[in-house]
């Protein structure tokens, strides 16, 4: 499986990647071995992700992510949160 993801750095700044091993990667970040735009904003939580069968899927949609404003990826999260209540309120 292939992920997107949405990382929040400890300085409130959002980063946005692609992997296939979301776990290892969110290590990784936070061990300073991530992207060089996290290494001076440690730590890092995972506020988002998505998964995706083909890493080009992954990939094509961490490009248009990373085209969106702040406040846009801010709606971006906001929505799948609302969501996931949602989900949890159905059950």
């Amino acid at each position: 499986m292939n992920y997107t993801y949405i990382l929040e750095c400890a300085d409130g700044t959002l980063y946005t990647g692609w992997t296939n091993d979301i776990r290892k990667r969110l290590a990784s970040h936070n061990a300073g071995k991530g992207g060089k735009y996290t290494r001076s904003r440690l730590p890092v939580r995972l506020v988002y992700a998505e998964e995706h069968e083909e890493r080009k899927d992954a990939m094509r949609r961490e490009v248009l992510i990373k085209q969106l404003s702040r406040q846009e990826k801010l709606k971006l999260l906001e929505s799948e949160l609302n969501r996931a209540e949602t989900v949890i309120q159905d059950t």
